[in-house]
């Protein structure tokens, strides 16, 4: 692995992959993380981080059969590696203690 440190979006596109299972693959990320961000995503964005997580060894992938819809192209599927849902699971830890340590705000 060749870094362990996830930026903002791609700890989303990690999550997503996890979310979707073994539907994840460009497209279906995308639309996944569109409706749930309430925004318009760019597929290359997409693209970039998910070579930079599986270079990372967060994710891994493979490429499926070719489909008349697709007009022949073939989909590339993506799975999170074991490192990527421990890097998961540190963040979501990490993040709820922070947010145990937050005051409350309300009345402010």
């Amino acid at each position: 692995m060749k870094a362990t440190s996830l930026g903002d979006f791609e700890e989303l596109v990690l999550m997503s992959v996890c979310i979707l299972n073994e539907q994840a693959y460009a497209v279906s990320i995308k639309l996944d993380l569109e409706e749930r961000l309430k925004k318009g995503i760019n597929i290359s964005a997409i693209h970039t981080a998910l070579y930079r997580l599986e270079d990372k060894g967060f994710l891994t992938s493979k490429m499926e059969g070719a489909t008349a819809e697709r007009g022949g192209r073939r989909k590339r599927y993506f799975l999170p590696t074991s490192e990527g849902q421990r890097a998961l699971a540190r963040l979501k830890s990490l993040r709820y203690s922070m947010y145990q340590l937050i005051p409350d705000l309300s009345n402010a």
